[in-house]
């Protein structure tokens, strides 16, 4: 039964080589809390990146195999042969259940199980003092996603670690996202190697505390009011700051995305809509978690996007709605600074589409509208190569005109 332990280990699980997973929003540790009256550390904690800890508790050898070829080397057993066995097939920490305790392998208490299926017992799980350094709760009422809140908001800024028990890799993500920051990590108790591969991915498509997207200087060749078209707008269920937008090119010239600033900004004429790209026409390719890229006409609600700014950071943003109208079109072209290369971008001829300067060019402007954008301007693209199969780039020999 596997597990990766996390910083709040550090004394207890001083030999293990388990990793890590860093989500992009810093936060404080959380702390951890004992079985009946739960009392824990009230120590502030240093503001660092939240590291999340996954431990996964199964029977399952495959299970166990797909844990650790994804670096997830902490195991929880319920059986000691069992652990044994498993050590000397891979190199593992074993921990091991006794009753609502969890020992080591010399057999100090490192963490203890809390069962919660009522409010009042949610109650008793209060950051007073230390008896043990790790708490993982097992929700057993029904209800989630309130109590883990709960949890979140009781333990900000105390030391130490608090999990809960997840039965599915979707489960785990509600624990993780609870108010935003999550819990410090979960118990992952499955029989099936499809959640730990599904959780693995979903740490993938999140670890922007470490994703910087390179985005390069392109200088504004050409810019022409070319007629009507099938334009796309990109509505988020997240808000956008200035400086953000999507990276989004045409079907040809894919080598190269620009950066398309969010309406976020206000205007004397329309309110601002910071949940808002006008991305492109329908053909256009928009970035999407994964290193991969879709049709802007083949978004859908429910779909993710990456959202980036003018520093190249990105994060996640899901699709509300995407709206198509027909309107006229302006065509942008731009050279790399650093070679030959030429990209090229269709886009509606309004004042509220903008692409994204250098952060201290264009007169330190966060956005340059379209209908102002000139010869010589200088705006943010993403190189990248040149082919894509289903959203996937790909080598091969392609001519694009």
């Amino acid at each position: 039964m596997a597990a990766v332990s996390s910083w709040g280990f550090a004394r207890a699980l001083a030999s293990s080589h388990a990793s890590c997973f860093i989500l992009p929003h810093p936060r404080t540790a959380l702390a951890s809390a004992c079985s009946h009256s739960i009392k824990m550390c009230a120590s502030p904690a240093s503001t660092s990146e939240a590291k999340k800890t996954i431990w996964v508790w199964t029977t399952n050898r495959q299970v166990m195999t797909a844990a650790v070829e994804r670096g997830w080397s902490t195991f929880l057993f319920g059986s000691k042969d069992l652990g044994k066995d498993w050590s000397s097939t891979a190199r593992i920490n074993p921990l091991f259940i006794d009753g609502l305790e969890i020992f080591d392998e010399e057999k100090q208490k490192v963490a203890v199980i809390s069962e919660v299926s009522s409010p009042r017992e949610l109650e008793l799980i209060q950051p007073d003092n230390v008896e043990v350094q790790n708490i993982v709760i097992d929700f057993r009422g029904g209800w989630q996603v309130i109590p883990a809140e709960n949890i979140v908001a009781a333990f900000q800024g105390c030391r130490g670690t608090v999990l809960a028990v997840s039965t599915n890799a979707t489960e785990a993500q509600v624990f993780l996202e609870a108010l935003e920051q999550g819990l410090d990590g979960v118990v992952l108790k499955v029989e099936d190697m499809d959640d730990i591969i599904k959780l693995k991915d979903y740490f993938d498509r999140r670890n922007e505390a470490k994703s910087q997207l390179l985005l390069t200087k392109a200088t504004v060749s050409k810019v022409e009011v070319v007629g009507m078209g099938d334009r796309v707008c990109v509505d988020l269920c997240s808000m956008m700051r200035p400086g953000e937008g999507l990276l989004v090119c045409v079907g040809s010239y894919a080598r190269g995305m620009f950066l398309v600033h969010s309406e976020c900004l206000e205007t004397n004429y329309i309110a601002s809509r910071p949940f808002r790209v006008n991305a492109g026409p329908v053909h256009a390719y928009v970035a999407v978690p994964g290193g991969r890229t879709s049709y802007l006409s083949e978004l859908q609600s429910g779909r993710e996007v990456i959202v980036v700014d003018q520093n190249g950071l990105w994060r996640t943003a899901i699709v509300g709605r995407v709206k198509i109208e027909s309107r006229p079109l302006i065509l942008v072209e731009a050279k790399d600074n650093c070679g030959a290369d030429t990209y090229s971008i269709f886009l509606q001829n309004a004042e509220t589409v903008a692409l994204v300067p250098p952060e201290k060019g264009s007169n330190g402007r966060t956005a340059i509208p379209v209908t102002s954008l000139k010869v010589g301007d200088e705006v943010l693209v993403r190189k990248q190569g040149g082919a894509r199969h289903t959203g996937i780039e790909i080598q091969e020999f392609i001519v694009e005109k």
